[in-house]
């Protein structure tokens, strides 16, 4: 017969058997380090405040930047920057390949590589989406010029945009308006969702905007310090806030499908605690991160967006004092 304490441990053997199996496996953590000497810059050409970026499917790498103008809230100086505004960097070496975007924008936001490598960009300043092909020539654009507002046909200071597979495509928006607009890719409008508060569902500030891996969007509500995410139509699904997360500025997702998170810090100052890239699974667990606050290579100081290449690399930018853009590579 066997004794009632071999039979306890067996079947506490057996529990810990189901509980393995049915526990997913951890998923790994990302291991990153800076890129010395990425982007090579070249003599005389000034960065600035770097607002932007996104990786094309070819590897090239673009940010947008703010050359000469800085904002660090306040009114916006609504004149147009003469220099190019967005730059093409090689992934590898950092060369830099080609710029556009002269005396077109007055202060450069989010930009979106799409599938196809159109170029989608922000200004803040202009109320205004605009869609470029990859060479920098303008295919369409959104909203009034320089006049904002809260109806279908215009924003208010809008931050990003996401394109979907299909083409559909979400702005978040964004400084005056707490919203997100979803628009068919013919660029008829379908609907919007959002509004200011701090309820499930509202926004402050909504900074940045992903597609996730399975196919919702994703904002990175800052002035709430969370990420909320949404079904393509816009119906509330979850919240992401934790101390862990921080205060997320930008959200992209990687070919890991894990979600890279940029926690900024407060505005308009970071603290030393709040300069970082936190990577998280699909329920907004923190499951690693990497950069401190500073100004020295693979510190951040306002780190403003992200994105992820097919590789696993990581670009980051800044508006803060080092006015960067910096790779972290597996």
């Amino acid at each position: 017969m066997v004794s009632r304490s071999r039979a306890l441990a067996a079947l506490a053997a057996l529990a810990a058997c189901e509980e393995e199996r049915l526990d997913p496996a951890p998923i790994p953590a990302p291991e990153l380090e800076v890129v010395h000497g990425w982007p090579d810059v070249p003599d005389g050409e000034l960065l600035g405040q770097v607002s932007g970026v996104g990786v094309d499917d070819d590897g090239s790498v673009l940010v947008f930047r703010r050359g000469p103008k800085d904002w660090n809230g306040g009114p916006i100086p609504a004149d147009v920057i003469e220099e190019a505004t967005v730059l093409r960097f090689d992934a590898e070496s950092g060369a830099l390949l080609g710029s556009f975007g002269s005396h077109a924008f007055a202060m450069p936001h989010g930009l979106t590589v799409d599938a196809r490598g159109h170029v989608w960009l922000t200004d803040v300043a202009l109320h205004q989406v605009y869609e470029l092909d990859a060479s920098g020539a303008l295919l369409r654009s959104f909203g009034e010029r320089g006049v904002p507002g809260a109806d279908d046909a215009h924003f208010n200071m809008p931050t990003d945009v996401a394109v979907a597979a299909d083409g559909t495509f979400y702005v978040s928006d964004g400084y005056g308006n707490g919203r997100v607009l979803r628009f068919a890719a013919d660029g008829t409008l379908l609907g919007s969702w959002g509004q200011l508060g701090v309820g499930p569902g509202q926004l402050i500030t909504p900074h940045g905007i992903a597609i996730g891996p399975e196919g919702n969007v994703y904002v990175a509500d800052r002035g709430n310090a969370r990420v909320q995410s949404f079904s393509p139509e816009g119906t509330f699904l979850s919240e992401w806030k934790s101390e862990a997360l921080g205060r997320p500025w930008s959200i992209a997702f990687g070919p890991d499908d894990l979600a890279y998170v940029v926690d900024g810090g407060d505005q308009p100052t970071s603290g030393p605690d709040r300069a970082r890239i936190l990577v998280a699974d699909g329920t907004g667990a923190v499951v690693s991160s990497f950069g401190s606050f500073g100004n020295q290579d693979g510190q951040l100081n306002r780190p403003h967006d992200i994105a992820v290449g097919d590789d696993g690399s990581v670009y980051v930018v800044e508006v803060g004092q080092g006015k960067r853009a910096q790779k972290f590579a597996p």
